[in-house]
């Protein structure tokens, strides 16, 4: 949105001085910017181009077609804080958590307790738009000392639909796995904000142990899930955010991907 203001700033400068006429005799006179017309739908014909390009950007990466990514594009922040803070993104998450409720009250669960429904946690069960609001939206690269720093407060809010669709998953008698990115040292305030923001009973909580750090999430997560059906589990629905959730060896029967246009995590 700079590079908009910059371009119209500029666009009426030159036709301000299109309109002056030389004077060595004349008086200075105050700089006078004069609109043209058709200024107005210019502007919008520049914006609505550029939402085009970020709504492309977002669908690219939302579907995993971009080459890894660091940060948000500069030109598509605003657009990126407009769709988290406004309707489009709730409405996307409810329109997910609904397909998946669907889908899991269509399961005939076997009743030996071994039917299991995986969580991922951050921006799929609990919500740290609070931090990114406070980073540009995903703009800044991410720092791992100022977001640990954010987890340990234990004060991200629930995602609501998804918060409701656990509630659904434990209803029906599906066991619940977290399998989350998160450092085990990190289980104490992980657990007080799941509890915090109204997620209780799971059957399990897994997150990186000493030797995983060094693991791409995608490596991680299909190993964890790897030993689960080594165990004997059956993993029937799996929700997250990023691909690196849902991706890999053993995969659910299903798979729900939430948006995220904040971070790529590979």
């Amino acid at each position: 949105m700079a590079f908009l203001r910059i371009f119209l700033l500029f666009s009426l400068l030159s036709l301000a001085f299109s309109h002056e006429t030389f004077n060595s005799h004349a008086l200075p006179r105050p700089l006078i910017l004069e609109y043209p017309e058709n200024v107005e739908i210019q502007f919008k014909e520049f914006a609505d181009e550029l939402r085009l390009q970020c709504t492309s950007w977002r669908f690219a990466a939302e579907t995993n077609n971009l080459s890894p990514w660091k940060t948000v594009p500069q030109e598509c922040v605003d657009y990126v804080k407009d769709y988290m803070m406004g309707r489009g993104y709730s409405i996307d998450v409810e329109m997910v958590s609904k397909e998946a409720g669907f889908f899991a009250k269509s399961v005939e669960l076997s009743g030996d307790g071994k039917d299991i429904w995986v969580f991922d946690v951050d921006e799929t069960l609990l919500s740290n738009l609070p931090y990114y609001a406070e980073h540009g939206y995903g703009l800044q690269i991410f720092d791992p000392v100022e977001f640990d720093k954010w987890v340990e407060k234990a004060r991200a809010p629930a995602i609501q639909p998804s918060l409701k669709l656990y509630e659904e998953i434990l209803g029906l008698g599906f066991k619940v796995f977290l399998l989350t990115g998160r450092s085990e040292r990190q289980r104490g305030v992980t657990v007080e904000n799941l509890n915090y923001a109204g997620f209780q009973n799971w059957d399990k909580l897994i997150l990186r142990a000493s030797d995983d750090h060094a693991k791409l999430a995608t490596i991680y997560k299909s190993e964890k899930r790897n030993e689960m059906i080594k165990e004997g589990y059956r993993i029937l629905g799996n929700s997250g955010d990023q691909w690196s959730d849902l991706l890999g060896s053993s995969p659910s029967v299903r798979s729900f991907k939430l948006p995220n246009p904040m971070y790529y995590i590979p």
